[in-house]
């Protein structure tokens, strides 16, 4: 039998390795702007409802307390205009990226079946049809493609790594064609309150489904927004006849989100302010590095959400890596994300301010 691991690709991020190295020999040290993993702290209230739930001796539930059901239900409800949403619609998981490279596998998909995904799109999707040994295809429009063994839809918006933001109407089509055909929507929408130049909608709200979750499943996180990625915290709302399912299946499997963790998140999902503080240091870092890029002649596409500058010299994406590299300066090499990002490389916005001014300085010397 062949090894789980040979079904997967090689893992992109050893080959940054040189790159790495070649930066960090700067002489005002590397500015690493590669991975979008968050460097501001964790706000005190979280942080004090984790350590107040810190005596917890017993195992957790994998449907998570009820209080952190009703605080699911209520930032669905308040945050993205779902309707009607009951804890029968919600389901916490151990971190986004362990639900995406096993959810086909829970799915129960195999050989024979595919799963898509955007043609620029996080790896994960791809493994995870591979773990499950399924097909995997990637689209530029998921309308244009054949339905017949098509089982599980991915959509990502606002996007990693482009930052693109589905319109509305457009996700309305995409959902009324994937019921007509029967087709399961998992939404990706972990940098939905990251919209800087557009406002991103969830496949949750009643104009895009109509009223009705048959058939739709969003994905979200709190990594990004409450600086939580350490706390491994996200979860799903949607469809019950999907999540249903999959709760018994992470029952046997023991996916439980630890109990500290759940407390963490009912404090995080109910307070706004920390997260428009967020976004302000976001706002700032962005425009500044933005700007310093298109003076050092790079132009941007899309990038108008998310963490990330989707940017371009029009020449190999590693050619410009070596390039950013010699300034002392990390960006992912857009071919992570498939062939189409081929000439383009994906600037995260997660670095300390002092960071960002070093690399702005480099990038405008």
């Amino acid at each position: 039998m062949s090894a789980v691991s040979d079904r997967l690709p090689a893992f992109p991020w050893d080959k940054l390795e040189p790159y790495k190295k070649t930066a960090a020999a700067h002489p005002d040290g590397i500015v690493d702007l590669s991975v979008g993993t968050p460097v501001d702290p964790v706000p005190e209230h979280i942080r004090k409802a984790l350590i107040d739930a810190a005596d917890s001796p017993g195992y957790p539930t994998v449907w998570g307390t009820p209080e952190l059901r009703d605080a699911l239900t209520r930032w669905v409800e308040h945050r993205l205009g779902a309707i009607e949403v009951t804890h029968r619609h919600v389901l916490p998981v151990v971190g986004s990226k362990e639900l995406v490279a096993w959810l086909p596998t829970q799915l129960g998909l195999g050989p024979g079946d595919q799963v898509a995904y955007p043609r620029l799109a996080y790896p994960t999707y791809e493994v995870g049809a591979r773990l499950a040994r399924a097909d995997h295809v990637a689209y530029d429009d998921p309308t244009e493609l054949d339905p017949s063994r098509l089982k599980l839809l991915w959509l990502n918006s606002p996007s990693n790594p482009t930052g693109r933001v589905l319109p509305k109407e457009e996700l309305t089509r995409i959902v009324a064609w994937a019921r007509e055909h029967g087709v399961l929507v998992f939404s990706d929408e972990c940098y939905l309150e990251l919209g800087w130049e557009a406002d991103p909608v969830s496949v949750l709200h009643p104009d895009v489904n109509g009223g009705s979750y048959d058939g739709i499943v969003a994905v979200h996180s709190l990594s990004k927004r409450s600086n939580l990625a350490g706390y491994r915290a996200a979860f799903l709302a949607g469809d019950p006849a999907v999540l249903g399912p999959l709760l018994e299946i992470r029952k046997h499997g023991g996916m439980m989100t630890p109990a500290p963790t759940q407390a963490a998140v009912v404090a995080a999902l109910g307070d706004d302010e920390h997260v428009r503080v967020q976004r302000e240091r976001y706002v700032a870092r962005r425009t500044a590095l933005r700007d310093a890029l298109l003076a050092h002649g790079f132009r941007i596409e899309h990038s108008e959400a998310s963490l990330y500058l989707w940017a371009t010299r029009d020449e190999s994406c590693w050619d410009t890596v070596a390039h950013l590299a010699d300034h002392g300066i990390l960006v992912a090499p857009g071919d992570f994300y498939g062939p189409a990002g081929a000439h383009f490389v994906r600037v995260a916005l997660t670095a300390t301010d002092e960071r960002v001014r070093a690399a702005v300085n480099r990038l405008t010397a």
